[in-house]
């Protein structure tokens, strides 16, 4: 059980180039929406979970908000995430991260934080949860046209 980094990409979609500082409020700000709503926000009429996990390269922890899927292959409170990085041929930060450093990776989500286990989905059980993700956000389906790459799908369990 562990998440693999898979190759990056030779193409994707780029991001938009924001001042540093810029970046820094609106990441602010989209946490504290996020907790002042008890772990309830949506995007797009998706769920929003709080990941954290410690930097590959500094060690200081670091937070994300994610849209995350029910794991319905396992019928627990499994979640699956996307590295998608809208599209872009690089991975993004946070899927480093759990890859570097799995240990200390928690979740906050409808008012409830605790620490996961992360693994990274494989082969024809990688392709059958792409295919619901897509079902449920077809946006994911245009990131994976924008990119070369294999998009990553993450479980997060959790620990016991």
């Amino acid at each position: 059980m562990s998440v693999r980094i898979t190759p990056r990409g030779t193409r994707g979609a780029g991001f938009p180039k924001m001042p540093p500082l810029m970046l820094a409020v609106f990441h602010f700000m989209q946490i504290a929406m996020f907790r002042l709503s008890g772990g309830r926000m949506r995007v797009q009429g998706r769920p929003l979970l709080l990941l954290t996990t410690t930097g590959a390269k500094t060690g200081r922890r670091r937070e994300t908000t994610l849209g995350w899927f029910p794991d319905d292959e396992r019928g627990d409170e499994s979640r699956l995430i996307v590295a998608s990085a809208a599209g872009a041929a690089s991975h993004p930060s946070w899927y480093v991260n759990l890859a570097r450093r799995p240990d200390g990776a928690a979740i906050e989500v409808d008012g409830r934080k605790f620490a996961v286990n992360a693994e990274s989905l494989d082969g024809a059980e990688r392709d059958r949860a792409w295919k619901r993700i897509v079902a449920l956000a077809p946006g994911y389906g245009k990131y994976e046209q924008q990119t070369d790459r294999e998009i990553p799908v993450v479980r997060l369990t959790p620990k016991a």
